[in-house]
């Protein structure tokens, strides 16, 4: 058999905020044209970058997660415009400051033509990674050709804060309570790949942000690789650790959207 295709570090992260009905989650429409997850409802997020690397070891921190969450602070940044900073000082961005500079650098970020660090630099900034809980973590099964290990995080977006799709890879956006995003895959009205509905699935029943924050602390993050299986009747099902904690270990497989 051929060696799996390797699986490069990811960072994801749900941006909370409360909302009349509960918390709710910005979540982004990938552009059809792109390589993964085409015309999927998903959270911001994407590859580290070796600059992601370097960014963290200029913390001073001995957090081993800590290149995943400045990737998750710049991915956050690159497709809602929402930036989890802070000044030198220690101080949160004000609703028009946080403005002026998605005004100022997202444009460039995106096209490649500036680079986060010399972003951080240029306005005196220090990304908040204590502001991230981790929440779960996802590697895509050996079979797939193209793969990710994933780390997905929470945070609470920045009070006050306009957030909106890029327009590049990501064409429309959403703040979304969990359950009707869901309801949303369920009536076939989004695409939700599986990691995607069942980490909505974990966050659903919240009561406000500062619930699922806690709860998120006070979860053990357990490595999810599903593995594909066919019963006795050809239905076809993926096996999850139970201890991952997402209510069993075995899900119809379906389109195997992943």
């Amino acid at each position: 058999m051929a060696e799996p295709a390797p699986a490069r570090p990811a960072a994801t992260v749900l941006l909370l905020r409360d909302g009349p009905a509960g918390p709710e989650v910005f979540m982004v429409v990938r552009h059809r044209q792109i390589e993964f997850a085409a015309g999927a409802l998903v959270f911001p997020g994407g590859r580290v970058e070796p600059a992601d690397a370097e960014i963290a070891a200029g913390l001073g921190t001995d957090d081993p997660f800590a290149a995943l969450r400045v990737a998750a602070i710049r991915e956050a940044f690159e497709e809602s415009g929402l930036l989890l900073a802070r000044t030198a000082g220690g101080v949160a961005l004000t609703p028009e400051q946080g403005a002026a500079v998605a005004a100022a650098h997202r444009d460039a970020l995106n096209a490649g033509s500036r680079g986060f660090a010399a972003l951080l630099q240029a306005e005196g900034l220090v990304p908040d990674i204590g502001a991230l809980v981790r929440f779960a973590h996802w590697v895509t099964p050996d079979d797939l050709p193209k793969r990710f290990d994933t780390h997905f995080f929470l945070a609470p977006a920045p009070g006050g804060h306009a957030a909106a799709h890029d327009g590049r890879e990501a064409v429309d956006s959403v703040w979304i309570t969990p359950e009707a995003a869901l309801a949303a895959a369920e009536a076939g009205t989004r695409t939700v790949l599986f990691p995607t509905r069942l980490n909505l699935g974990r966050l659903a029943g919240a009561a406000s942000l500062e619930a699922a924050m806690a709860a998120a602390r006070a979860r053990e993050v357990v490595r999810v690789q599903p593995v594909l299986e066919t019963d006795a009747s050809g239905a076809r099902f993926l096996r999850i650790p139970v201890e991952a904690g997402y209510g069993g270990p075995l899900f119809p497989a379906g389109a195997r959207a992943m």
